[in-house]
């Protein structure tokens, strides 16, 4: 089996687990995710904007953190795909946005700030996910947008990647291939993994 085809067959069954799970559940779990973030300290090592998502389907909901972190004033964004500087194909740009601001259709189910919001570079960014490792390792759609985001952020400064995810989507081990961008840090309903001691 190729590296592709295991990592596809990874990505349905991830995304069948994830959707399986009771949305009261997530709810919950969303709430717990949050204030497992606050308490951890992480976020208080960043200076600068934090960029999160708008959950499509069931992924983990970044929202209840954004308007925590709102709160505390902390600058915020989310992600939009624009073409890229030299005209071929999509990147992602994040646009800076606050709770309850306007927001745009963006494709995929998700919403995206409006295109008059001011794209910003963020120091911390809360990523999705369908699977990962205690590697950090993080399975993606495919297609490598936070890829390329993470690895062009990383490559003009610090940054504090997270990922933002329910345990259950936790599995032995995410192929990962040498454009593979690892995270930081992995936040679930149950704590907060550092990759670097495999500890939670």
């Amino acid at each position: 089996m190729t590296l592709v085809a295991l990592k596809a067959g990874l990505r349905s069954e991830a995304a069948g687990r994830r959707d399986a799970l009771e949305i009261d559940d997530r709810l919950e779990w969303d709430q717990q995710i949050t204030e497992n973030l606050l308490a951890s300290g992480l976020l208080d090592r960043f200076s600068g904007a934090l960029a999160a998502y708008w959950p499509m389907r069931s992924e983990a909901d970044p929202r209840p953190l954004m308007v925590a972190l709102k709160e505390r004033g902390i600058a915020l964004a989310l992600p939009a795909m624009v073409p890229h500087a030299d005209g071929v194909g999509r990147t992602i740009a994040f646009r800076s946005w606050t709770p309850w601001e306007p927001i745009i259709p963006g494709g995929f189910g998700t919403l995206i700030p409006l295109d008059s919001a001011p794209v910003v570079q963020p120091t911390a960014l809360i990523v999705p996910l369908l699977a990962f490792d205690r590697r950090g390792h993080r399975l993606g759609y495919g297609k490598g947008h936070y890829d390329r985001a993470i690895a062009g952020l990383r490559a003009q400064g610090l940054l504090l990647a997270i990922g933002l995810v329910y345990a259950a989507q936790e599995i032995a081990e995410v192929p990962a291939e040498p454009h593979d961008q690892s995270l930081d840090a992995v936040a679930t309903e149950h704590g907060i993994t550092i990759p670097e001691s495999g500890k939670s």
